[in-house]
């Protein structure tokens, strides 16, 4: 009875109400929720929810925001009823809203309107004709109505075939007498739903075939609406009409009769023809159509085609050149419709193909012979796709397909070559290719292989490219050589197949030589291969090849092949491919070559075979192109048949034509003819084809003027005098045509250019003849060529690419000198300072120059003509000092030139240091002469070694370094102009030159002076380049000046003279040498060890003399532009003035310390002086100081009242003078005790204290007196830059330090809380300067972190922070620091007290060592747990929780006593800390000391629960389950009561918004489980759920736990009372939670006292706040609880409940009172 009467008391209606009118709710998640929530409603009593929604729909959408949702739900729930369950009356009123709805407006596709016909679709599948009747009746309505209706009936067909196409006649009839009216706008809906019902016909006949819903009278109307359609909407004016017409008449010509098909195909095929020329895009539509009507014409089995082929040829020449429109939208359209489009098009065509196969060949072709391009390319892709499925009924056409290919073979539109090469390979899978055409077809392929870019094919509007038409035939080439063998052919096709084998081969061998099949070179080779390699074991190949007058000799073969080796990086691997024909071709070849050519093409191949290693290396091409010439020249060798290497070059030099002279392979050419001549004893067929090479070669382009040039070259290794003939003939002839005389008067620009092309090749000819000719006759012509003024005339060339053949020449004439001298024909070379000025006009750029002129080329020029000056200046005769000096002029500069290019610069530099190197070993008649040449050099490069630019400086030293081991060579044992090592015939013995004129003379003659070396000044200059930021340069400068004191020592009684003890300067030696050994071994090792290494051999190396001048010249190393280096100096003359300060006379220091104040004031760097000024305390090391110290300190504090020493130029010198003072032994620890008593017997001055009137600073301090203004400046001084010495002295006052710093830091802190920020920055600047000091590098963070943070929480944590780093790094120090802070907890001052509580808190951690102490301290925190500061208060209380755990247990009671009392403070930030220290107490408290007040700390606990403090909420919670381990005593029973009462807020806080409180609800409840009975919690705990963070996990968790609740229905009451109490919570969140878990537990819930007492009472809540809540969360909770109620409600009496008409009436009234 109790739930019968539940049941009808349930409001069930009222609830479904507003989840209906929640729909319209402004949040999406509350409409979600509530359509949700009606769903399962609905499955349950869709009546009453089509009742709501109908109560609602009745206003319509003026009244209702959301009719969409409103229609989907009633769609769901009509279509959840079962059958028989609704009547139709009720359904009729349903439809009848909907119908109104959408005929409401005239818009026809919004969305409540698609919802709207969805109902209808729905009502239909239960009450078909009744939805049908509604739609009738609008359909006779107004014109805006039917259009709605008719899109209805679509719908409904596309749904539910089966019940809609036994009504077609019915839809029909009401449909076709409207039609006549209906305007154009409409007609495409019309259109479409001919086309659903059609298409439902064709599924209900497919699905029941026994049955034909096509009868008579459905024909009939049938026939009508074609009619109609075809004669009057397909030839509509609008576009959109016309398109979905076609489409209905092209899905009804299969249901309409063969009798009417037959009268509208002359109408309808135009129509459907009409829309390829409007608009592209319609392509699909129309050709499915057109698909559709060709089946049914031609394909019946009713009776003949419908169709005779005459008349299709109007729609297949329109179909034509849709392939086209569907190559163009492979670019710009959408490719998946492109391709359905051609393959409709393809279906079409093979549907006639079938019917009229003959007709349609005979079309095809025809089509191509109209050479049309858009018909001729559809028709051969039309051919290519039938040709396999036609071809047995097309097999007796094969002439007429060939002859009509053929005809094509000359098309220049790409896209018609593309389709022709793919319908040839079909052909040739088809037996197709026979006899000449077959030939002219493989032609072909291999033409278009060959084409590219560059060829310009590519006309306006071709939708092909080259690179396609290209891939194409490549494709299709090596497919017919590789695929088609393979196939299985039959008996018939046998025969067929080996013609096209032998159309393959040899033909294949007619492509390579001709140029217009350049391209395709590597495609032929790869076929030609693949048929060797097949046919190997057949046929003979040369028996073939030679049975056939058209195939090219071997020798023509041979030649074209070698030439286009010449690009290891071509596509397809050309080079690889021509190796491998080679090697098949081998046998056509004189029989040695074969051999050889075994060996040589794999070493070849291998070469080539990794492109990607290869381009790495940057003379890849230059080492190929000379691999290909020895390949030649050993085949040669190896022939030994004059007869063939005659034949050979007459085949080399009828090539030229095959390539342009600009191509590379011209270049490769003429050095292949030169090669060949070489080998060739007939000097006039020498003749003969060194003119023809001359006369082939353009000698203006720079890469074929080379490659003549070697060649040239090449042939005058045998035929000497024949070449220089042929050169002086052309210099005879230069200028001298009158044409160009005549010619040269009207175009000076002919000239010039004419000119210089003919100038630089005769330059390259000379130079490269005199390379490669014999040493033992080239005396004689180079002196021949010298002493003419040939080279003169040379020098007006302009053009750059000019400019270098010519330099090139004259260093190859120097260099061909210099191989004479190494094959013992040694000679000078006359004029040679006449040349070098040649070169160096040469290389300079002339102010006339065009801007054509590439800058890079410029820069290549002069780095060849630095390669040049060196050769020439390194053969005899010597180097004048006049002709030294106008080279260096014209070539230093170049050292300063930038970076980039660097593949340009970097070869000129390296010229440019050898040339200089080259200029020292030629130099000089004695050893003076050479040292003082050694310094001029030196000097003039000192302005490149100390530039502030990083790669000036690394030049500078490179060139040092080589030229000091040249001269090094040169003092020891003479030297090599070539620069080789050990004994070589060229090379110069200093001692054996000087025998003869110098024998009497001093050794001075013949060794230089240590003194003239100048090391002094030398190593002061260098020395800073030892400690440079480039690590190169560190590097090498170390290495010079090793090899300035190896050169000083190796000189005889070097170290005798100098007053240096000889085994310590050879000790220092070795050890320079070490550390220059490690810097080459190891690169990261520290360069400031390196360099002290350094300093210290050198500083033992020096002579008295070079030490005074090294310290005299020190100014400019000190002031040096990189500031590593410039330490590095200071650094090193600190060294020297502390090692050997005691040699340095009174005059000596007096010089010193004034070149080092010289260099202090220049240097602006405050720390580069305050070295400088160490320096200088070094040297006044033993004077008296404690005067200064006063005086010093004084001063300071003027300074800071009175001056901006922030913003003096380079510093404050007196802060220089603290870090001196700070750096002395002695004076460290009286300057720090001074400090120190200043700073505690003073205080920080007040906030009205000011500077005198002069201050102007903005960051001023505001300190007690001049004086702790001074002393906190001073210690910060002293922090520092005491180093060790300071620190030591910081260290013995170490706790005092950081006690007075501490408290200072409170009363800091307290200033910049009222606005006074300058103290305490100040303060933590020399805190920091402590820091890093002492070492403190964790504690430093920790104050550059939070320093400045002048909120409490943050400085009270940074003093805490501050004091854990002292504990853990100096636990000694913590003893005395907490003796000093205890005392200060007494002091008046609050932030000071503040300052010692944060501070004891943290060091009563690590004091358990220390039990006096300890007591101590406990007993002042306790008493200070009172104190009238807050921040003091819970200080000393987190100090008592963290006191180590050894003494915990002595004083636990007694904290936890103080931890209950503070549970109740005032201030809510020390009761946080209160619950938190609770917290940290119960992990290690005695059950004695916690069970005796568990029940009050639990009270208490629940009570902070429901704080607004987030922080708060969470640790009560976790406080709270971590006191359950302590209920194991009297008070568990009071305990788990406790638990219980706080069970539901744990639920509802879950899923709190704070992260932090979900997790310690978890925690908690995880420990409450074992208290609370509840069965396998373990599994309910361990759960996804439970740990996720997803709100439907929650909600899943809640129901789960909720089924474990009820079970103990004695505490569902106390859970429900608590939860019922959460509805009011202040956090929107926690109420919905607590709505969801109210609900949970009632429709879980079996007990009827629980349902009757609180069922009401949710429900009434659910109603109030879904009506009244301004949260969007709530309202969507509310939503999904009513769902869970009425869904899970064991009363079933309110499913049979329906909405009567007075409430329905008085709800409507009361919906725009909720929330949206």
């Amino acid at each position: 009875m109790a739930s019968s009467s539940l049941g009808s008391s349930i409001p069930a209606p009222e609830a479904v109400q507003l989840l209906v009118s929640s729909l319209a709710d402004d949040s999406s998640v509350v409409r979600e929720a509530s359509m949700a929530s009606l769903r399962d409603i609905a499955s349950l009593n869709p009546l009453l929810v089509l009742d709501c929604c109908y109560a609602v729909s009745r206003g319509g959408r003026r009244r209702f925001g959301n009719m969409a949702g409103v229609f989907q739900v009633m769609a769901f729930s009509v279509g959840a009823l079962e059958k028989g369950e609704s009547d139709s009356v009720f359904m009729g009123k349903l439809a009848k809203i909907a119908t109104a709805e959408i005929i409401s407006s005239k818009e026809l596709n919004a969305d409540w309107q698609r919802q709207a016909s969805g109902l209808l679709v729905s009502i239909g599948t239960h009450f078909p004709d009744l939805m049908m009747e509604e739609i009738f009746l609008h359909l006779s309505g107004p014109a805006t109505a039917a259009p709605a209706m008719v899109q209805i009936l679509a719908d409904f067909a596309s749904s539910d075939a089966l019940q809609f196409t036994p009504r077609l006649k019915g839809v029909l009839s009401k449909v076709s007498p409207i039609l006549g009216n209906v305007r154009d706008i409409h007609r495409p809906i019309f259109a479409n739903a001919f086309k659903c019902w059609s298409q439902a016909v064709w599924l209900y006949i497919t699905d029941l075939t026994s049955d034909s819903p096509l009868d008579s009278d459905v024909m009939s109307f049938l026939n009508s609406v074609f009619e109609l359609l075809l004669r009057v909407w397909a030839v509509s004016r609008d576009h959109k009409v016309r398109v979905s017409t076609v489409d209905a008449l092209g899905q009804m010509v299969g249901l309409i009769t063969r009798t009417q098909l037959k009268s509208a195909l002359p109408r309808l095929i135009p129509a459907i023809l009409e829309l390829y020329k409007k608009d592209h895009d319609d392509a699909l539509l129309a050709t499915c159509s057109l698909h559709n009507l060709l089946n049914a014409s031609l394909l019946s089995e009713s009776g003949p085609p419908l169709l005779d082929f005459e008349d299709l040829t109007i729609v297949l020449s329109t179909l034509l050149p849709v392939i086209g429109i569907n190559n163009e939208r492979k670019r710009f359209s959408d490719i998946s419709v492109g391709r359905k489009t051609y393959n409709e098009v393809q279906r079409c065509f093979l549907t006639v193909g079938l019917v009229y196969p003959e007709d349609l060949f005979t079309f095809l072709l025809n089509k191509c012979k109209l050479k049309e391009d858009p018909l001729t390319f559809g028709a051969l892709c039309i051919l290519k796709h039938l040709l396999p499925r036609l071809f047995e009924a097309w097999h007796s056409k094969r002439p007429l397909l060939v002859d009509t290919a053929s005809s094509l073979l000359d098309e220049q539109s790409l896209a018609v070559r593309k389709a022709l090469s793919e319908l040839i390979v079909v052909m040739a899978s088809h037996c197709y290719l026979v006899g000449p055409s077959g030939e002219l077809f493989v032609e072909y392929l291999v033409r278009h292989s060959a084409i590219g870019e560059s060829d310009h094919l590519k006309a306006k509007g071709e939708l092909v490219s080259p690179t396609q038409l290209r891939a194409v035939c490549g494709k299709g080439l090596l497919l017919l050589t590789v695929t088609i063998p393979e196939m299985e052919l039959s008996d018939f096709n046998a025969k067929e197949y080996m013609k096209l084998q032998y159309i393959l081969w040899p033909f294949l061998l007619k492509m390579i030589i001709p140029k217009v099949y350049t391209g395709a070179v590597a495609s032929v080779c790869r076929c030609i291969t693949e048929l060797c390699r097949r046919r190997s074991s057949t046929t003979p190949m040369l028996i073939e090849c030679k049975a056939r007058a058209d195939i090219p000799n071997p020798e023509e073969l041979f030649t074209r092949l070698v030439v286009l080796l010449h690009n290891p990086l071509a596509k397809e691997q050309l080079a690889s491919q021509i190796l491998t024909v080679l090697g098949y071709l081998s046998p056509l070849f004189p029989k040695n070559i074969s051999m050889f050519w075994q060996d040589e093409i794999p070493k070849m191949k291998a070469y080539v075979y990794d492109t990607e290693d290869l381009k790495l290396d940057p003379t890849y091409q230059e080492t190929w192109d000379d691999m290909i010439i020895n390949f030649l020249a050993e085949s040669l060798d190896v022939t030994q048949d004059a007869d063939w290497v005659i034949s050979l070059g007459n085949s080399f030099a009828k090539q030229y034509i095959l390539y342009a002279p600009d191509d590379d392979h011209a270049a490769l050419l003429h050095r292949c003819i030169g090669i060949l001549l070489q080998k060739v004893n007939d000097r006039a067929y020498v003749r003969d084809k060194i003119d023809w090479m001359y006369e082939q070669a353009d000698i203006s382009i720079p890469a074929n003027r080379l490659g003549l040039a070697k060649a040239m070259g090449l042939v005058a290794a045998s035929h000497l005098d024949t070449v220089l003939e042929k050169l002086k003939i052309i210099v005879d002839n230069v200028g001298q045509s009158i044409f160009q005389r005549i010619l040269s008067l009207f175009s000076e620009s002919y000239k010039t250019e004419d000119s210089d092309d003919i100038h630089a090749a005769l330059a390259l000819m000379y130079g490269y003849a005199a390379k490669y000719a014999p040493s033992s006759v080239i005396e004689a012509r180079i002196d021949a060529l010298v002493g003419t003024n040939m080279l003169s005339r040379l020098l007006h060339v302009r053009q750059q690419t000019a400019k270098q053949a010519v330099i090139t020449a004259i260093d190859l004439l120097g260099r061909a000198v210099i191989n004479a001298a190494e094959t013992g024909a040694t000679f000078p070379l006359k004029r040679r300072d006449q040349m070098l000025d040649y070169i160096l006009t040469l290389m300079g750029r002339d102010e006339n120059e065009g801007f054509a002129e590439s800058s890079l080329e410029v820069l290549h020029t002069q780095a060849l003509a630095l390669n040049a000056c060196t050769t020439l200046v390194s053969v005899e005769p010597k180097l004048t000092i006049e002709t030294r000096n106008r080279v260096m002029k014209a070539t230093l500069g170049f050292f300063a030139l930038p970076n980039d290019p660097s593949d340009v610069i970097s070869p000129l530099i390296d010229n440019l240091v050898t040339l200089l190197c080259a200029i020292l070993l030629t130099s000089g008649e004695d050893g003076r002469s050479r040292a003082e040449q050694l310094l001029h050099l030196l000097r003039q490069l000192d302005q490149y070694v100390s530039s502030p630019i990083d790669y000036q400086r690394k030049r500078g030293c490179v060139a040092v370094h080589e030229m000091l081991l040249k001269f090094r060579k040169l003092c020891v044992g003479g030297y090599c102009a070539l620069g080789c090592s050990g004994d070589c015939p060229h090379r110069k013995y200093a001692d054996r030159s000087m025998q003869g004129n110098f024998s009497n003379l001093p050794s001075v003659f013949l060794f230089p002076d240590r003194e003239v070396l100048c090391l002094g000044d030398r190593v002061i200059t260098y020395l800073p380049r030892c400690a440079d930021t480039n690590s190169e340069v560190r590097k090498i400068s170390a290495q010079i000046l090793d090899q300035f004191f190896s050169i000083s020592l190796s000189l005889p009684k070097a170290v005798l003279t100098s007053g240096l003890d000889s085994e310590d300067s050879y000790k220092a030696l070795s050890s320079l040498e070490d550390v220059i050994a490690i810097l080459k071994s190891d690169a990261s090792i520290d360069p400031s060890e390196v360099f002290n290494r350094i300093v210290s051999s050198i500083c033992s190396l020096l002579t008295e003399h070079e030490l005074v001048a090294a310290l005299h010249s020190c100014t400019a190393a000190i002031c040096d532009k990189i500031r590593q280096s410039a330490e590095g100096a200071i650094q090193a003359v600190t060294e020297f003035v502390s090692r050997r300060g005691s040699q340095l006379s009174d005059n000596d220091i007096s010089r010193t310390t004034h070149s080092l104040l010289s260099a202090a004031v220049h240097i602006t760097d405050k720390n580069l002086r305050v070295e400088a000024i160490g320096a200088i305390s070094a040297l006044a090391e033993n004077t008296q100081s404690s005067i200064v110290f006063n005086e010093v300190l004084a001063t300071a504090g003027k300074d800071i009242v009175t001056k901006d020493i922030t913003r003096m130029r380079g510093g404050w010198p007196m802060q220089d003078a603290f870090y001196a003072f700070s750096q002395h032994t002695e004076l460290s620890v009286l300057f720090m005790e001074h400090l120190i008593s200043i700073l505690n017997r003073s205080s920080l001055v007040k906030s009205d204290s000011h500077k005198g009137e002069n201050t102007s600073s903005s960051s001023e301090t505001h300190v007690e007196d001049d004086i702790l203004q001074a002393a906190i400046f001073a210690l910060t001084a002293f922090f520092r830059g005491g180093g060790k010495i300071g620190k030591k002295a910081v260290e013995k006052s170490y706790s005092s330090v950081v006690g007075a710093l501490t408290l200072q830091l409170g009363s800091c802190h307290g200033l910049a809380s009222s606005g006074q920020q300058d103290p305490l920055r100040v303060l933590l600047t020399s805190f920091q300067a402590f820091c890093e000091c002492v070492g403190d590098l964790e504690m430093g963070k920790i104050l550059a972190r939070n320093g400045e943070q002048i909120e409490k929480e943050k400085w009270v944590g940074l003093i805490g922070d501050i004091a854990g780093c002292i504990s853990i790094k100096r636990p000694k120090e913590v003893r005395h620091i907490c003796m000093i802070l205890t005392k200060a907890l007494n002091r008046p001052q609050r932030f000071q007290r503040e300052a010692a509580a944060a501070a004891l808190s943290e060091f009563i951690r690590y004091s358990g060592d220390f039990s006096s102490v300890m007591e101590e301290m406990v007993e002042a925190l306790c008493r200070h747990v009172s104190d009238d500061s807050p921040t003091v208060r819970r200080l000393c209380l987190r100090g008592l929780v963290q006191m180590p755990s050894a003494c915990m247990s002595h004083y636990t009671t007694q904290v936890i006593g103080v931890i209950l009392a503070l549970l109740d403070d005032l201030d809510e930030s020390v009761q946080l800390t209160a619950v938190s220290c609770l917290l940290m107490v119960t992990e290690s408290a005695s059950n004695d000391a916690v069970e005796p007040i568990l029940l009050n700390l639990s009270v208490r606990l629940r009570n902070l629960q429901v704080s607004m403090d987030p922080k708060m909420r969470a640790n009560a919670f976790s406080a709270l389950g971590a006191l359950s381990k302590y209920a194991t005593g009297g008070q568990r029973e009071g305990f788990v009561e406790q638990i219980h009462s706080t069970l539901p807020r744990l639920v509802v806080h879950l899923h709190d918004d704070d992260p932090s409180i979900r997790q310690a609800c978890r925690v908690t409840l995880k420990r409450f489980a074992p208290l609370v009975d509840i069965i396998n919690y373990s599994t309910l705990y361990d759960s996804r759920a439970f740990g996720s963070e997803d709100r439907t996990d929650y909600e899943n968790f809640v129901r789960d736990l909720s089924k474990h609740l009820v079970q103990e229905s004695e505490r569902v009451d106390t859970y429900m009372a608590s939860t019922i109490q959460a509805f009011d919570a202040p956090w929107p969140v926690i109420q919905a939670n607590a709505i969801h878990f109210s609900t949970t537990m009632l429709s879980l819930s079996e007990d009827q006292h629980i349902i009757s007492l609180y069922y009401p009472q949710v429900f009434e809540t659910l109603v109030s706040k879904m009506t009244r809540s301004q949260d969007s969360v709530v309202r969507a909770a509310c939503s999904s609880a009513f769902g869970l109620l009425l869904r899970s409600s064991k009363s079933t009496l309110w499913r049979g409940a329906r909405l009567d008409g007075t409430d329905s009436g008085r709800k409507a009234n009361d919906l725009e009172s909720v929330k949206k």
